[in-house]
């Protein structure tokens, strides 16, 4: 049996960095290039963002953060949380780790007061989408680096709490 922990790190964390090398590579490999969109670890360090590393006996497998972002010229908006470097290692793959780290990375958002969560994601990436459209997100307007290509996708989704339940009764 494996142990499966999901931990809170720096972007610019070794493992979170062998990991991006990672997804650099598999962007290259579907669109030709890596992703360019320009980051800084700052914008990971809470509040302002945060960023796990999910690990499978002590050997990181998948990847997940967030980030703040407020109205710009880039077409975001005042109170969203931009999601980013969601990933997952082909080997670890099929075991719901990305639902999990997306649901642990809306909840973070929510509490830090983020209104709603945003992401861009490519045509080449349909499990990205399933994974999004299947949590509940839509189709936005596009923003951020890739706004202006074709096959950019952005989706976005409220970050709302969820129902208090109360008990039955008079």
């Amino acid at each position: 049996m494996t142990v499966m922990e999901i931990r809170t790190t720096s972007y610019d964390h070794p493992d979170a960095r062998k990991l991006n090398d990672r997804v650099q590579l598999e962007y290259a490999e579907r669109y030709g290039d890596p992703d360019f969109t320009e980051m800084d670890a700052a914008q990971f360090d809470p509040p302002r963002g945060l960023f796990l590393i999910a690990y499978d006996d002590g050997v990181p497998v998948a990847t997940g953060g967030w980030r703040r972002q407020e109205r710009n010229d880039e077409g975001y908006s005042d109170g969203d949380a931009e999601l980013k470097r969601m990933y997952v290692v082909p080997e670890a793959r099929g075991r719901g780790l990305a639902r999990r780290l997306l649901a642990l990375l809306e909840e973070s958002a929510l509490r830090a007061g983020r209104l709603r969560m945003v992401l861009e994601t490519g045509t080449k990436q349909p499990e990205a989408i399933s994974l999004y459209v299947s949590s509940g997100y839509v189709p936005a307007p596009k923003f951020g680096y890739y706004r202006y290509e074709e096959e950019s996708r952005c989706f976005a989704k409220p970050l709302v709490a969820p129902p208090v339940s109360r008990p039955a009764g008079p």
